[in-house]
């Protein structure tokens, strides 16, 4: 980014003008641009800076500049950032902090969301819609499932019901001492939303939209989390020494049949050795399908803050083509955002789980959705009321 665009947007008389108008007349003589990139390492960086190479080859007048700044921070450092003239171009994101982004004037719509919309999965294309407008450019879709270690439960064992996975995992906790037949991060929202799904039951209501009702203390969120509560008698550990660390460490040593989890975790269990494979979350009981997860939507969005939104833009929109989503896919082994064919033995899994996954709402509420059922989550899951819980989460995320 350049601080010209900063000058010309504070009202200073005409010194402020006429040095804005200077400053941009010597960028369009010059006729190079740079655009800064923030996205993680890790994986997203490899794919950034190829990507970049790729796009400056036909755009011999752009340059890509990477800058390390994590998925969980862009959002924050841009508030801070792109007012003083100092935040990237281009930025990554994960969509549910797209009501934030859009309330503070952060980013711009897509430029062409007619052209985006019939690229991109619907789900992407639900997920990055705020208020009717699209904003961004989905680089990958994610959700997680049901990973299983092939040696320790057979294929044709796999629980199609989370009352067949409590069932199964009491007599493997019985013949396997040391080992669990099931983990999962208790202590995360992000996972245990899935209690709170039965019979269309959704977090702000069906269209995540819902800034009066949250439903996440509806009767039948209650009953959902009383039944995750449950799943304690066959995973008797608390919730503090069931972080996501803990649990990934105790799939990927081969020290427990089953775990919920993402793509990311494909590359790190296949290099331990561990043989898996990946099937669609368990169904709720009354429910018939697979458990409603929530699936997440990473963009690239363009800042409204960038002097050069147009180049922004294509190099943004040049990240949803077919090569760039395959060459991402290779890289870090996410989802793409469009549909291509998929070379893994993962990818019915995942896809099949999507069809049962609701994006993350978008409306600022969200921002704090995240600690309050991380913390309710905790509690449930060490003998904690869940109404009490449920009641106490949905005040900090509504008020009325």
């Amino acid at each position: 980014m350049k601080r010209c665009a900063k000058i010309g947007m504070i009202v200073l008389g005409a010194a402020a003008l006429l040095a804005f108008a200077s400053c941009k007349e010597k960028q369009a003589a010059n006729g190079n641009v740079t655009l800064t990139v923030w996205e993680s390492t890790n994986g997203p960086d490899e794919f950034i800076k190829q990507a970049g190479k790729a796009f400056e080859a036909t755009h011999p007048n752009v340059k890509i500049k990477f800058e390390n700044v994590e998925l969980g921070d862009t959002t924050g450092q841009m508030a801070l950032d792109g007012p003083a003239g100092k935040g990237a171009d281009v930025f990554v994101a994960p969509h549910d902090r797209l009501g934030s982004l859009v309330s503070g004037g952060h980013v711009l719509p897509t430029a062409n969301p007619d052209k985006v919309r019939s690229r991109i999965l619907a789900s992407c294309a639900k997920a990055l819609t705020y208020d009717g407008t699209l904003y961004g450019y989905p680089v990958s879709a994610e959700t997680y499932a049901l990973f299983y270690n092939k040696k320790l439960i057979n294929e044709n064992e796999v629980p199609k019901s989370w009352d067949e996975l409590v069932e199964w995992s009491a007599e493997f906790n019985k013949k396997n001492p040391g080992k669990y037949g099931f983990v999962m991060d208790a202590g995360n929202a992000y996972y245990t939303i899935i209690f709170t799904t039965k019979d269309g039951n959704r977090l702000f209501g069906t269209d995540g939209n819902d800034r009066n009702n949250s439903n996440i203390n509806s009767a039948k969120s209650i009953e959902g989390m009383r039944f995750f509560q449950g799943l304690k008698k066959v995973l008797n550990v608390s919730a503090s020494d069931l972080d996501t660390a803990t649990v990934d460490a105790a799939f990927q040593s081969g020290n427990a049949a089953m775990h919920i989890t993402g793509l990311w975790n494909v590359v790190p269990f296949e290099k331990a050795g561990i043989e898996f494979g990946v099937a669609p979350l368990p169904s709720l009981p009354g429910d018939t399908t697979p458990s409603a997860s929530f699936s997440g939507t990473r963009a690239m969005f363009v800042s409204a803050y960038s002097d050069h939104p147009a180049e922004a833009n294509e190099f943004a929109e040049f990240l949803i083509s077919d090569e760039m989503q395959r060459l991402r896919f290779d890289i870090t082994g996410a989802i793409p955002s469009i549909d291509i064919p998929l070379d893994s033995p993962y990818a019915k899994g995942f896809l099949t789980q999507l069809e049962y996954a609701f994006p993350m709402p978008t409306i600022p509420e969200m921002a704090m959705f995240w600690e309050a059922m991380n913390n309710a989550s905790k509690n449930i899951w060490d003998g904690a009321d869940p109404q009490t819980e449920l009641d106490a989460c949905n005040a900090a995320m509504v008020s009325k």
